[in-house]
């Protein structure tokens, strides 16, 4: 992610550039209407400077960019706002998980219980949009509110719900979902294998429009400790 935010920072220094250039302004004269000092208008157009969002509102508005800059600022803000969110949920589950190992077992209820049926040591092979589903409806959270167990934007989960031009998680959000999954009680594990347990079915809106027209499909489960699959 640094990386991508590096990039990104470096085509949005860029943009500027080039959109300074075609309307005949020179470093000089565009940090004299800015109040910027000409070296930091030149560490911006190379990816060097970070610079608030007023900047680049007056910029938009002094190079006639028609609102360009300002958007392909706010995809930059929001990119690093979803890594410095998923930075500080990593650095809670590491808590958690060190809370969680100094605690005695819990035993199981019954016993009696296939360790599938209850979603003990369920693990997922890979995850898609049906399995982020299971698990935010087996935790009973709305999608602002997985949103913001994950650290991530309600965005990124409509994007994993999302049927027709799905968005599968990465390998970081994969762990992520991993350790959300490990960390619920027994009660949300069993639901959410009964939810993947169940046929596939469409989602009604009762997470927000974001959930509109999506329907769900399976990956495979896997019983902990071995290849065999549960579905």
């Amino acid at each position: 992610m640094p990386e991508q935010i590096r990039e990104a920072q470096q085509a949005l220094g860029l943009r500027l550039a080039r959109c300074r250039k075609t309307a005949g302004i020179t470093q000089v004269a565009l940090a004299r209407r800015t109040a910027y000092s000409r070296s930091a208008i030149a560490n911006v157009e190379i990816g060097r400077q970070n610079i608030p969002r007023s900047f680049w509102e007056r910029v938009d508005l002094e190079l006639g960019a028609g609102g360009a800059l300002v958007d392909a600022f706010n995809a930059l803000h929001e990119l690093v706002t979803t890594y410095r969110a998923h930075k500080a949920w990593i650095a809670e589950q590491d808590r958690l998980r060190r809370h969680h190992a100094a605690m005695p077992p819990r035993p199981r209820q019954n016993d009696m219980v296939e360790p599938a049926a209850c979603g003990c040591t369920i693990t997922v092979a890979r995850w898609s949009g049906r399995e982020t589903l299971a698990l935010r409806e087996s935790l009973r959270l709305s999608v602002q509110g997985f949103a913001e167990r994950l650290r991530v934007t309600a965005s990124i989960i409509a994007q994993w719900e999302d049927r027709k031009q799905p968005v599968h998680p990465s390998l970081a959000m994969q762990a992520a979902l991993d350790d959300a999954l490990k960390l619920a009680d027994q009660d949300a594990r069993s639901r959410f294998a009964q939810i993947l347990r169940s046929p596939p079915m469409r989602v009604d809106d009762h997470a927000g429009a974001s959930a509109r027209g999506r329907y769900a499909t399976v990956t495979p489960l896997h019983r902990g400790g071995g290849s065999q699959a549960v579905l």
